[in-house]
């Protein structure tokens, strides 16, 4: 198995996995992001998320993590680990401590002060892995977010609203 920094010809392959991690999430519907997206996203102009892949021998990828660079008030630069996902059937081969050493290594070079991500409450062999890392599992946190409908229904106040048009 081979690890390594992920390219847009890998793309297809990066989002069949994110829709093998939503079906095992139970959400196979919430997967609204497309290959050409991901093409904008991640290798557009403004490139706005990076990944690693797993590949075994036949350069089948079987494993990605993506990320992204955030920025905390408190603590400055941060890597956010987007999503971990190993195929089924290799989950539990060390592939995953590949990957997710991956990033941190990522997260270290970069200068990055922390990273994060999220984990859902009922994913024990997810938890189980973070705890056997010696991650720490915040519980003090909701995770808070708008839906594409509320994003677009909300009543921004118009002088919020016009201060992003003058960024423009």
């Amino acid at each position: 198995m081979n690890i390594r920094r992920g390219r847009e010809a890998d793309l297809p392959q990066v989002l069949a996995l994110i829709q093998e991690l939503a079906e095992y999430e139970k959400a196979p519907q919430e997967v609204t992001n497309t290959l050409a997206d991901m093409q904008r996203d991640g290798f557009g102009p403004e490139p706005i998320f990076k990944f690693f892949v797993a590949e075994d021998a036949a350069g089948v990828i079987i494993g990605i993590a993506l990320y992204y660079t955030a920025y905390s008030t408190w603590k400055g630069r941060m890597l956010f680990l987007e999503d971990l996902v190993v195929t089924e059937a290799q989950r539990g081969t060390g592939l995953g401590r590949q990957l997710f050493d991956a990033v941190v290594a990522e997260a270290r070079q970069t200068g990055a002060n922390r990273m994060k991500w999220q984990v859902l409450k009922w994913n024990e062999p997810a938890i189980g892995f973070y705890k056997k890392l010696g991650a720490n599992l915040d519980p003090e946190w909701d995770n808070g977010n708008l839906s594409h409908e509320q994003l677009h229904a909300y009543a921004c106040h118009p002088a919020a609203e016009a201060a992003v048009q003058q960024g423009e």
